[in-house]
């Protein structure tokens, strides 16, 4: 086989067009054909990643099994083609720069005059080739956040002009524009297209493929006007039409041809076809449902739809799992309260209460366990959600009305959830997190062990505060067991109630290793137990 093979990425005219689902669809589609393939994000802000950055601008923070904090379009990433990523794949400008500073301050650069050409861009490289040079993969696929135009992108194009020159047919550059359709005029515009191309031009980048972003079919007309005048050949411009689910669009890109130009590109072998049966009928599930079901995700960032990203994923593989589908109503917590809970949470088969940071909301995550522990509507707590659900039990079974987490009240009386004592002296928010993949052993008596099927699992953490275990045995003795325990540290990992159809806590997040070919089997459940309780209700 040929070595390996860099795709870049890049998007222009407007931003969240799909980069990361486009580039998450090739990658599923080179992979049907037998190839091997990974994906990195290069991020242009400065922070060193996303851990800190706020859920309203950038969603969710998604963690790897190494316990790397990135980008989102990872977990499209994973969620797409089963695999895993790490810290190599989610690269940010401040990571960058980092890096050379630290260089320049060792003395690595031997006195010279440290600039953006070619210390910034050489590093930019190394970390891009970091992927290729492991021989484990036949293509490296990179997506380039941000917009063409956009100045911090500026180091990353330069980048790909670069390597573009140097490796030639080993490399190809995919650029992702809007072709709007103006209603006034009745037609479809490309000069947006176009002008977004001549700007790439002027940085030295002559994209090999186009994808267009439309909402209406491109005719032949118009991907021969697009070729025309942005240098590329008619069969290199692809239409990528709104699609009702991300997951269609593998399919459709199938349908265009995208991966069939990639390998016409790089001058890979295209006498196999995409393997896609799996994956079709995934979609066939999903688009054909037995009936519906409504589940409640209770959380603070429920205005922004891509806060729970990984949740909602989790949801929809679970549903063609089930072949049901998920209606997920979402539910402010912060404005949940004793007066209107029955309001709000009526007509749900099934609560999620999600993980979050801080205090705002939790009184809200508390009363919305509370009315699923009291009603015996399957609950699933997420994180903060599980630690919710600890609080809610030590305040209205064991009688304890203060019990809180030191996070929220580092005074309580009743430290039910508590900081470890070895993370206490450590300074910095991100030196306080448990994060990446940790072990869990699972009670062979428990509703968890019938999910999993196995004792021993790893989970992905993304938190600081635990179990206090000096509790455990009390809410052992009124129902609220730990069945899952991390057997290094001893902490609780896996709460779940003796007298509850369906009612599990967890301290990891599940949803990061939710995939289509592999939905999470305590999402799969959830789901079917909300189904159950539908099907109770219906009967009595």
């Amino acid at each position: 086989m040929a070595r390996t093979k860099y795709i870049f990425v890049l998007g222009g005219v407007a931003s969240s067009l799909g980069k990361g689902i486009i580039s998450s669809s090739l990658a599923k589609l080179l992979q049907s054909r037998g190839f091997s393939v990974t994906i990195q994000k290069l991020d242009p802000y400065i922070n060193v990643d996303p851990g800190t950055l706020n859920p309203y601008e950038h969603g969710e923070c998604y963690v790897t099994e190494d316990g790397a904090e990135t980008d989102l379009d990872l977990g499209h990433y994973e969620r797409f083609s089963n695999s895993q990523t790490s810290q190599a794949n989610n690269i940010t400008t401040g990571r960058i720069y980092q890096s050379v500073i630290e260089k320049e301050r060792r003395g690595d650069y031997l006195g010279q005059t440290v600039q953006v050409i070619p210390h910034i861009t050489d590093e930019i490289k190394r970390r891009v080739m970091l992927l290729g040079i492991s021989g484990k993969y036949d293509f490296v696929i990179t997506e380039i956040g941000g917009t063409v135009g956009d100045i911090e992108s500026l180091p990353y194009v330069e980048t790909v002009r670069q390597m573009r020159w140097e490796l030639g047919r080993d490399c190809c550059v995919i650029h992702l524009t809007l072709v709007p359709y103006l209603s006034a005029a009745g037609e479809l515009k490309t000069k947006p297209t176009q002008h977004s191309v001549k700007t790439l031009l002027e940085s030295g980048v002559q994209p090999d493929i186009i994808v267009c972003r439309t909402e209406r079919p491109l005719t032949e007309g118009l991907k021969d006007k697009i070729a025309l005048f942005c240098n590329v050949e008619s069969s290199s411009v692809i239409e990528s039409r709104d699609a009702k689910t991300i997951y269609q669009v593998p399919i459709m890109m199938r349908d265009e041809n995208l991966d069939t130009e990639v390998l016409r590109k790089t001058m890979m072998p295209t006498d196999t076809s995409p393997d896609l049966k799996r994956w079709e009928e995934f979609l066939y599930k999903l688009e054909n449902p037995g009936g519906e079901v409504n589940i409640g995700l209770v959380g603070k960032y429920v205005e922004l739809k891509d806060a729970y990203k990984s949740i909602n994923e989790s949801f929809v593989h679970a549903s063609a799992a089930n072949e049901y589908k998920v209606n997920v109503k979402l539910i402010h917590s912060e404005f949940l309260t004793k007066d209107n809970l029955e309001e709000k949470l009526k007509g749900l088969e099934g609560i999620l209460v999600a993980p979050g940071f801080g205090e705002r909301g939790i009184e809200g995550k508390i009363e919305a366990i509370r009315y699923a522990r009291e009603n015996k509507i399957p609950f699933l707590g997420i994180c903060l959600g599980m630690q919710c659900a600890v609080i809610e039990f030590g305040r209205n079974v064991l009688g304890y009305k203060s019990a809180h987490s030191t996070e929220m009240n580092p005074d309580t009386k009743y430290p039910v959830i508590d900081l470890m004592e070895e993370q206490k002296k450590i300074k910095g928010l991100g030196g306080t997190m448990r994060l990446g993949k940790y072990p869990c052993k699972i009670d062979k008596n428990s509703k968890t062990y019938e999910i999993y099927q196995v004792i021993n699992v790893s989970e992905r953490h993304r938190h600081r505060y635990e179990f206090n275990n000096d509790y455990l045995e009390e809410y052992e003795m009124h129902g609220m067991k730990g069945v899952g325990i991390n057997p290094n540290e001893n902490l609780v990992e896996i709460i779940e109630l003796d007298d509850h159809p369906w009612f599990i806590g967890v301290q990891f997040h599940p949803e990061y290793k939710s995939t289509v070919a592999k939905p999470h089997p305590l999402f799969v459940s959830f789901v079917k137990a909300a189904i159950e309780h539908k099907t109770t209700l219906s009967s009595s």
